[in-house]
Parts: structure tokens; sequence; C-alpha cells
């Protein structure tokens, strides 16, 4: 019998997403700190923004990569959590929020460290303004959480008053756009303001 023996050489062109990466909405996708690994995968998403969670500096060879795409960096500084009494600060994700449904800055990546916990957060009361009911938001929050879910996280999502959107939401219109079907987008009215490179909050 005569075996064949195939040298298979590595591929570079292989295309690999960060962790915990997922799609929430056509045009807003999550995951973990991107890697250069990743930077061939991010690619192919033609991304305008990212959402940064965390409050450290972004890593150098991340920024250019942004820079080299020309994507918008808003980075909202969120203390990863080391105690049930720390909280994540609502003002923060309203204002990550209000980022995150003005399609301008679609197609946007939100991601903190791993794309769990603050992730989960952001992506649960974006949920919730799309009026998911909370059993659904709290099984995609532990999902990508996994064993190591918070029930902090949990109830910050639960009491988190998306009400306190109500005057950026009525600055916003439905506006349907040209391609595929015609689905109803979300667009901030004030086509004149101008958002920064990069915004830290």
């Amino acid at each position: 019998m005569c075996m064949m023996i195939v040298d298979v050489e590595e591929n570079d062109d292989v295309l690999v997403p960060p962790t915990n990466f997922s799609m929430v909405e056509d045009g807003i996708f999550r995951s973990g700190l991107p890697q250069p690994s990743n930077f061939g995968f991010l690619e192919t998403l033609n991304l305008r923004s990212i959402i940064y969670l965390c409050p450290e500096a972004y890593p150098q060879e991340n920024m250019d990569f942004v820079d080299a795409h020309d994507i918008k960096l808003f980075q909202f500084g969120i203390e990863g959590k080391t105690s049930s009494s720390t909280s994540i600060p609502s003002h923060t994700i309203t204002g990550a929020l209000k980022v995150l449904i003005d399609v301008r800055n679609h197609p946007v990546l939100i991601h903190c460290k791993r794309g769990k916990h603050r992730t989960g957060c952001l992506v649960g009361c974006f949920r919730k303004l799309q009026t998911w009911c909370l059993s659904s938001v709290f099984e995609e929050y532990q999902r990508f959480a996994g064993v190591k879910w918070r029930a902090t996280d949990l109830r910050f999502i639960e009491t988190f008053e998306v009400m306190c959107l109500r005057q950026c939401l009525y600055s916003i219109i439905y506006q349907y756009q040209g391609y595929g079907s015609n689905k109803r987008r979300l667009l901030y009215q004030e086509e004149s303001i101008q958002n920064p490179k990069i915004k830290s909050i």
C-alpha cells in the first residue's frame, strides 16, 4: 500500500476573528481586544468606528491599524470590576449608546479586553433599547461571559433606565437605507455635527 504524505504549508491568508467575536446587529459587532493576527479579518468588516470600553491607552499596533484604515475610535473608559462594590457609571454607558445608535458610525465594533463584562453590559443596555425581554438579554450576556458572569452586571442592565436616552431619541429619525431589503435604521438629524477622530469619555 502506498501512503501519500502531503506537506501543508502555513497559510498566511487565513482570517482569524478576535476572541468572543459576534455580530450584534446589522452593522454592529462585538469582540475582545483585537490582536495583530485579527487585523486581516477586521479589514473585511470595513469598519467606520470602534467603541473601546477600557480606560487604558489603545495599544500602539491597534492605533496604527485604526489610523491606516481611517477608523474613528471612541473610548469610554470603564474600569474592570475587581469587587462587587464597583459599579459601571450609567452616564458612560449612555454616552456609548449614543455613539452606537448613530448609523453614521456603522459598521462599528464594540470591544473591551475580553468582550465579556463591559461589552456585555453595553450590548445588554442596547437590547433593552430594542425592547428585548430581560430573560433574552440575560441569556445573551451569560453566553458570552461564560462561567465568569457577574450578578452585578445583570443588576446594572436590569436597572439601567433607557428613558434617559429619550431626549437623544427625539433627535433621531428612521431612514430607509438603499441596499438589500429596506430596513429601518436610526440616524441622527444633526448632520452638521463633526465627530472627532478619537473621543475619550
